[in-house]
């Protein structure tokens, strides 16, 4: 499989390595069954930025941590593109913070998260959201990180 990852960075507030996240995108589509090559965009944006596209495509005020964007291409074009995963990273930070999670943790996990929204995984529905969290915490527990989900609410009901 082939990944090309593509990262903007549009935010002022420290972000992983891009190694880091393609390694995380990377273990996710591995842990989602992907093994076709796949293009993914990652945008890492400010609060304005994110409260933008969260009111302009769910409708919900404010800024949200990630949201996921699925290509929605034609099957006939067979092109690798998955899709694009905008983060907020100021919003990473607060929540980190708040949850007491290390940063880095909680980046991989909404980068998981995000990817997993690309493949078509989804936590609306109580019996998605249990199967989502499972794979979540199965491929985090291959990168050596723990849990996401122990010592907090399921992830934010505000997640995209």
């Amino acid at each position: 499989m082939k990944l090309q990852v593509d990262i903007q960075t549009a935010s002022v507030e420290p972000a992983p390595e891009e190694d880091d996240i393609r390694s995380w995108i990377a273990a996710a589509l591995a842990g989602g069954a992907r093994s076709a090559d796949s293009e993914i965009c990652v945008r890492l944006v400010d609060r304005d930025e994110m409260s933008k596209l969260n009111r302009d495509y769910r409708a919900k005020e404010g800024p949200t941590n990630v949201l996921s964007f699925p290509s929605d291409l034609p099957s006939e074009l067979e092109l690798p593109l998955l899709g694009d995963i905008i983060i907020c990273a100021p919003v990473v930070r607060t929540e980190a913070a708040q949850q007491h999670k290390s940063l880095r943790a909680h980046w991989a996990h909404l980068t998981v998260h995000g990817t997993l929204h690309l493949l078509g995984y989804d936590h609306i529905e109580e019996q998605q959201a249990v199967a989502m969290e499972a794979l979540e915490t199965r491929i985090l527990e291959q990168l050596n990180f723990v849990c996401p989900y122990g010592d907090t609410q399921a992830l934010e009901q505000t997640s995209g």
